[in-house]
């Protein structure tokens, strides 16, 4: 029963009745209604005040009031509805006005009666109304404030039933004892959190919130437990029940929290998923460009990759990645698949530096699939640039790197046969190019390991020897004197005991002086020199030496030393007058017998006192039957030309 609801009171026994009718129940606390001992109902006027009775004698018999039973009470008047009591705080009973002199008890209803004897008993009485009723007040009636509220029945499980329903985050604690402003800010707090919490994604609650959260759940259990100690329970349910449903509904919390650990953890698989797909639209942007262009985007999908297997091993986009890297090795390597070995090269170096930093096992199979790809692109590449300027260092890489593969056990046939190649070329139409070549050749050659390089390179080296001559009389014929020339005084210098020593050394001659005179090419020159003919004598008039070449009918040359006293004339009719024609000076000179013919002639001088000279270059027709004089001489801007005399 609650503690607000009027409470039951008995009947008293002694209060007559009228029919089957009972009056009205007097609502007013027990301490506060006058319990009648055997007086009719109060109605009518007070009785008149008591005075006291003459002495009776002994054998004066006793006179007994009438009992309230054999009398019937009028209808009660209607009485204003009842105010609820609170039985457990005492009303002090209205004021009464006592007579001042003693006087015998009287009943509350008639005249005074004489005492009988009566029983003692346990209950107590009330004490009698005042003779004269209840005085009138003046003040204007004011109705009692309802007396505070007692505290509820002691239930032991009653804080613990409240604690463990707010634990549940749902303010379930406050609704039990009907405190529904502290539930209200519960179930706030809950919505807040909701709000920051939901939709779930990778990165979770703010540490924040949850923390200010738990506490709020803390700070709410204690308080409803400290509420319920006074406060009763507003609904049909026992304590005991309550604290088996908080106990229950504690899994509400428990099992959110893991539905959101299983949202967020499948927003974390769909952002890994979001990475991958990112990484394949990496690669596949690549189809078609340049591995130099396009490493740098390679690399950073290699970095989705790698972070997958490494970070996230267990996730679903992890688990796809090995199928994405088959695809991503293909991507790579595709200049192999299209035959471009030496593009291929950069691309497969590349993908056999991944196991040390994705690692073999995450690779399997893959570590080592660039490996033999990358020793046939090392073979075809190194093999196509024989005879390159450069060329050839894809086989050295080959046979440093994969030195007991298939295609390194090639290399040494596939060289020696582009030596050959390239020997026989030396006696075709482009004698110049096949020896170029086989100078390659043979530094790729000298760059190979010992055992397979060494004697490479020295049948390289035979070739390039007969290869030298050959350009060189090709160039001549071809009229790249200056050329030709240079080609062939390097095999004489070169190849100091080869038999052809002394023909290049003729062709180089007569490549030089046709180089400054061009009438002097067109055909290779004889191989003789001079020791029969006409006498020809050479004389140098100049500060500083002179070198002479000349072709003919024969060719050759003669160097002259600086002339002594000597010095330049101011122009050519000087020189032609004075030239080699003071008695008191001593001209450096050469006798040579050449056969008559037409015959060209370059002078060559050196620095002297007069600084760099100029060559000088002209032509003579020699005849039989004549003696010839030629005087080199320096003439200012430039050099004294071939005086003959006869």
């Amino acid at each position: 029963m609650g503690a607000n609801e009027p409470e039951d009171r008995p009947v008293p026994e002694d209060r007559p009745a009228s029919g089957d009718s009972p009056a009205p129940e007097d609502r007013r606390p027990a301490g506060d209604r006058p319990v009648p001992e055997d007086g009719p109902g109060g109605f009518g006027p007070p009785p008149p005040p008591h005075t006291p009775h003459a002495p009776q004698t002994p054998h004066a018999p006793a006179q007994s009031a009438p009992q309230p039973s054999a009398a019937p009470l009028p209808p009660a008047a209607p009485q204003p509805p009842a105010t609820p009591t609170y039985p457990a705080t005492p009303t002090p009973p209205p004021p009464t006005y006592a007579p001042t002199s003693p006087s015998p008890p009287a009943t509350a209803y008639g005249p005074p009666q004489p005492p009988t004897a009566q029983a003692s008993t346990a209950q107590p009485t009330a004490p009698p109304p005042p003779p004269y009723g209840t005085p009138e007040l003046l003040e204007p009636h004011t109705p009692p404030k309802a007396p505070p509220s007692a505290p509820a029945p002691h239930e032991p499980l009653r804080p613990l039933a409240a604690a463990l329903l707010n634990l549940a985050g749902l303010g379930l604690g406050y609704v039990l004892i009907r405190a529904w402003l502290p539930a209200a800010l519960c179930w706030v707090a809950t919505a807040a959190l909701l709000l920051v919490a939901l939709p779930a994604d990778v990165d979770g609650v703010p540490g924040g919130a949850l923390l200010g959260y738990l506490a709020v759940l803390v700070l709410a259990a204690a308080d409803a437990a400290r509420r319920a100690r006074r406060a009763p329970i507003g609904w049909r349910l026992r304590a005991p029940l309550a604290v088996g449903l908080g106990v229950v509904l504690l899994a509400v919390p428990a099992s959110s929290a893991f539905a959101y650990e299983a949202a967020k953890d499948e927003a974390v698989e769909e952002m890994l998923l979001d990475r991958l797909d990112k990484a394949d639209g990496i690669v596949k942007a690549q189809e078609g460009r340049p591995f130099t262009a396009s490493e740098s985007d390679y690399r950073t999908a290699m970095g989705l990759y790698r972070g997958l297997l490494r970070d996230h091993a267990d996730s679903r986009a992890a688990d796809r990645v090995p199928d994405r890297l088959d695809a991503y090795y293909k991507s790579v390597a595709a200049p192999y698949a299209d035959k471009q070995y030496c593009d291929a090269i950069e691309p497969l170096k590349y993908l056999r530096t991944l196991p040390g930093t994705v690692g073999e096992d995450r690779l399997g199979r893959l570590a080592g699939w660039p490996d033999d790809r990358l020793a046939d692109s090392y073979y075809a590449c190194g093999t196509s640039s024989l005879g390159k300027t450069g060329g050839g260092a894809d086989l050295r890489e080959l046979l440093d790197t994969f030195p007991k593969s298939d295609a390194a056990a090639k290399v040494a046939p596939a060289v020696r046969g582009a030596i050959d190649a390239r020997a026989a070329d030396v006696k075709g139409a482009d004698p110049c190019t096949a020896t170029q070549e086989l100078r390659a050749i043979r530094t790729t050659a000298q760059s190979l390991p010992d055992a397979t390089g060494g004697p490479l390179a020295a049948k390289a080296t035979g070739a390039v020897e007969p290869g030298v001559y050959a350009c060189g009389v090709d160039e001549f014929k071809d009229g790249r004197y200056s050329e030709a020339a240079k080609t062939l005084d390097g095999f004489a210098d070169t190849y100091k005991g080869s038999g052809k020593r002394e023909r290049a050394r003729t062709i180089a001659i007569a490549a030089e002086v046709a180089a400054a005179r061009p009438q002097a090419g067109g055909k290779l020159p004889a191989q003789r020199g001079p020791g029969s003919g006409q006498e020809f004598v050479f004389k140098n008039d100049g500060p500083s030496p002179v070198e002479v070449l000349f072709t003919g009918p024969v060719t050759g040359s003669l160097k002259l030393g600086a002339c002594a006293g000597c010095s330049t004339y101011d122009s050519r009719a000087e020189g032609r007058a004075k030239a080699c024609k003071s008695s008191g000076k001593s001209y450096p000179q050469k006798t040579l017998r050449l056969p008559s013919g037409e015959y060209h002639f370059l002078y060559k001088r050196g620095t002297g006192t007069t600084g760099l000279v100029r060559d000088h270059s002209d032509g003579a027709k020699v005849q039989g039957g004549y003696r010839y004089t030629d005087c080199a001489y320096v003439v200012s801007g430039g050099i004294g030309g071939f005086d003959g005399l006869s």
